[in-house]
């Protein structure tokens, strides 16, 4: 099954690069709403702070965002159809947990994952690694500059 796997796999990765889109407004919806308690914690904190103040000031926001671009995106390449006919399969071999074929909600999930994953590998560049402040606010708020 190698080529629906892969058929599959590419139509997922386009979904979420279709949703991403919908991420800015989001984000900057959080950053404008933050406080100064919420912005203290984040300069004082970790090297994931801000990532994780963004997550849990966004995450629902972003998956009721995704969920429909995915699906549309899901939709257009015929992917559920592939979902299904994978799963179907492996579903039928004895001794296998099975697997919810809700293809929109697995890929939405993997979707803000990867999103997150990004967001702290730059945010932790940022903090580490005074050539990646590029802007005048980061190098004045983490100190160094170019």
């Amino acid at each position: 099954m190698g080529d629906k796997v892969d058929q599959a796999i590419l139509s997922m990765n386009r979904a979420a690069e279709d949703a991403a889109t919908k991420a800015v407004p989001i984000f900057v919806n959080a950053i404008t709403n933050m406080s100064i308690q919420d912005g203290m914690s984040i300069l004082k904190g970790q090297n994931n702070a801000a990532t994780s103040y963004l997550k849990s000031k966004t995450y629902t926001a972003l998956s009721a965002a995704f969920m429909p671009e995915i699906q549309n995106s899901l939709n257009k390449v015929d992917a559920t159809k592939y979902w299904k006919e994978i799963f179907s399969t492996y579903n039928r071999i004895p001794f296998v947990e099975k697997v919810n074929p809700d293809l929109t909600s697995y890929v939405t999930g993997k979707a803000l994952d990867g999103l997150f994953v990004s967001i702290a590998q730059e945010e932790a560049n940022i903090r580490s690694n005074p050539e990646a402040r590029v802007t005048d606010l980061l190098k004045k708020v983490f100190g160094g500059s170019k």
